[in-house]
């Protein structure tokens, strides 16, 4: 597992002891990682599209119809395509966040749940 899926699980862990009514209102979208063209191919077929965050918690609050949350560790940045994504999500009243730490992570989910 890379350190950035690390660090994810972790957060996963976290929110569901946390926040055990939404644990399955927060999920991962599995678009990133290495793949071959085969399944590459297949999995651009069936709908996934670069540049997604990693997380999202189908919770309306507020303004907000739910969160988006991409996930980087140690130097890691946002490619273009995430920018794009994370802009695009917020223009349609999504919050969104890049979290580098366990600490950003919670900080930014106990923000919004409350």
């Amino acid at each position: 597992m890379t350190p950035e899926g690390k660090l994810q699980s972790e957060c996963f862990k976290w929110f569901r002891y946390a926040y055990p009514r939404y644990k399955k209102l927060f999920f991962a979208i599995p678009n990133g990682g290495s793949r071959n063209k085969i399944e590459a191919k297949n999995l651009k077929l069936q709908g996934v599209v670069p540049g997604v965050s990693d997380t999202c918690l189908a919770v309306p609050k507020g303004k907000y119809h739910g969160l988006y949350v991409e996930f980087k560790f140690g130097r890691n940045k946002l490619s273009d395509e995430q920018k794009e994504f994370l802009e695009q999500a917020a223009a349609q009243g999504y919050a969104t966040a890049t979290v580098w730490s366990f600490d950003e992570f919670q900080t930014v989910i106990e923000n919004y749940l409350t």
